[in-house]
């Protein structure tokens, strides 16, 4: 095989109506380097590749596959592995390792402050050798904050326009920000740069993680199970995947590429502003081998009145992007299962059997040309379903708490389906965030972390309802079902945390 061996790529995806944007790619750097994920699957004779969120099924030719070392890295060095990299980088079923990328020198940190010069002096300490402007958004007591810029306006205009004041005043080709509440890792920067040696990458983010993760209930479940915290596992970021979006509260963008958050949101804008990224064609990835460190709040009523507001955001999302912001995105065939579960009867256990078979039947048939496919598609049936059930109860006790309620007040039936899904939801994600996690910073417990997760979802419900109902707009309560022949294989997406 010769360097320039064109690879050949087969891709089974989730759904045949899956729209990505089509733009030119631009070429990686030689010297980059890809690194298929742990997690994905593969297959025996290393042909075939599982992996990514949404789930999907990689074929490959006898040149790509021996473009891949034993350890499954790629290095580029021609046009073939450049595009074969691409090509596993864009299905999510590896990811980069790049060497070189732009300086600290190339970047300037964006501070948007609102009354709160502790947190400034706390951030301005740990920052060293950039340029940094501070946008004082019209705090009762004006910012100072040495060896920085600082632009004050006298009336606050929200957070999304005070980063565009300060991005406006930027002159170098990247710009990072950060919010007053947040310290990164001394080391962050270095981190994070290297991704943008791919040039069609827009924007990275770190890990937030709990500045100070002991204390109450709430600041445990914050250090646990914060919506500012992405996870242990890297990723592309996109909607309807594991990594719908990244906070504001830390990210580096490149500026050619950045457009300005919307002004009109006051919350929910971090999320607008990835999808938008992801609309024009850019890659946004999230690294948690970088770290920063946020001042959760500790008081449960502020915590609980924090996650009310970010539920407001759902409908303002949907204004802008119509489905992207769904509670639920399933099959036909997934959804008659989850229905059929929740009646809690004999017909309701046996149409859900048959739409299990008819899963694992269309699954079989899109994988059946790779090696071991029975399997395969076992393992992958189990997977779809488990994040089918997951979904299902998130939305029961989150998104439509207020329906579900009131049709157990009326049905004994549903009344013990409702405590039994609140229940075992509550415990899987204590298992995730806590006793699975080997990294858990806090002990909390799981009988106090299921009664706060299930204030948590109350509070997001009333502020989802809140925002829906004010703005006239239900579709952030409107699932997606797709029909009975798409999204046959599982998307990791199911279990995701909404967007806030």
């Amino acid at each position: 095989m010769t360097p320039n061996t064109t690879p050949s790529v087969d891709e089974t995806a989730p759904d045949a109506d899956d729209e990505r944007p089509v733009t030119p790619k631009q070429a990686l750097p030689n010297g980059f380097q890809v690194q298929i994920d742990v997690r994905a699957t593969v297959v025996p004779g290393g042909r075939h590749i599982v992996g990514g969120s949404p789930l999907r099924v990689l074929s490959l030719s006898a040149a790509a596959t021996e473009m891949i070392d034993p350890d499954g890295r790629i290095l580029v060095s021609s046009p073939a592995t450049a595009s074969l990299a691409r090509t596993l980088l864009d299905a999510g079923v590896a990811h980069p390792r790049p060497m070189f990328g732009p300086t600290e020198s190339d970047v300037t940190v964006v501070i948007p402050v609102r009354d709160n010069q502790i947190g400034i002096d706390r951030l301005m300490s740990a920052l060293h050798g950039v340029r940094i402007i501070v946008v004082d958004d019209g705090s009762r007591v004006p910012v100072s904050a040495d060896g920085a810029e600082v632009i004050r306006t006298e009336r606050s205009a929200g957070p999304a326009a005070a980063r565009n004041l300060g991005a406006a005043r930027v002159l170098t080709d990247f710009v990072a920000f950060l919010d007053s509440d947040v310290t990164p890792g001394s080391d962050w920067l270095p981190r994070l740069l290297g991704h943008f040696s791919d040039e069609q990458v827009a924007m990275v983010a770190p890990r937030i993680t709990a500045m100070r993760p002991d204390g109450g209930p709430m600041a445990r479940y914050e250090a646990l199970h914060s919506s500012l915290d992405m996870g242990r596992r890297e990723g592309p970021v996109a909607p309807g995947t594991r990594i719908a979006y990244v906070p504001s509260a830390a990210m580096i963008l490149r500026r050619s590429a950045f457009d300005g958050f919307d002004e009109s949101l006051q919350v929910a804008e971090d999320v607008d502003l990835c999808w938008r990224l992801r609309s024009d064609g850019w890659v946004i990835r999230y690294d948690p081998v970088a770290l920063a460190e946020h001042d959760h709040r500790a008081a449960l009523r502020a915590g609980l009145d924090r996650r009310r507001y970010y539920g407001t955001g759902a409908a303002l999302l949907t204004d802008r992007h119509q489905t992207l912001a769904s509670p639920m995105v399933m099959n036909t065939p997934m959804m008659v299962a989850m229905v059929a579960a929740l009646t809690r009867s004999r017909w309701g256990f046996g149409l859900m059997v048959a739409m299990i078979g008819f899963i694992a039947h269309r699954l079989h048939q899109r994988i059946a040309h790779i090696p071991d496919a029975p399997r395969v598609a076992a393992r992958l049936t189990a997977q779809s379903v488990g994040f089918g059930f997951l979904q299902m109860a998130s939305a029961l006790c989150r998104h439509y708490w207020p329906l579900s309620i009131l049709l157990a007040l009326v049905s004994r039936r549903f009344r013990s389906v409702l405590l039994a899904v609140a229940l075992a939801e509550g415990v899987v994600e204590w298992m995730r965030s806590e006793m699975l996690n080997p990294d858990a910073p806090v002990r909390l417990g799981v009988t106090r972390f299921v009664a706060i997760k299930r204030l948590d979802d109350l509070a997001y419900g009333t502020g989802l309802w809140q925002g829906a109902v004010t703005g006239r707009n239900l579709g952030a309560l409107r699932p997606v079902i797709g029909r009975w022949g798409s999204a046959a294989l599982p998307s990791s997406a199911a279990g995701r945390r909404p967007p806030e």
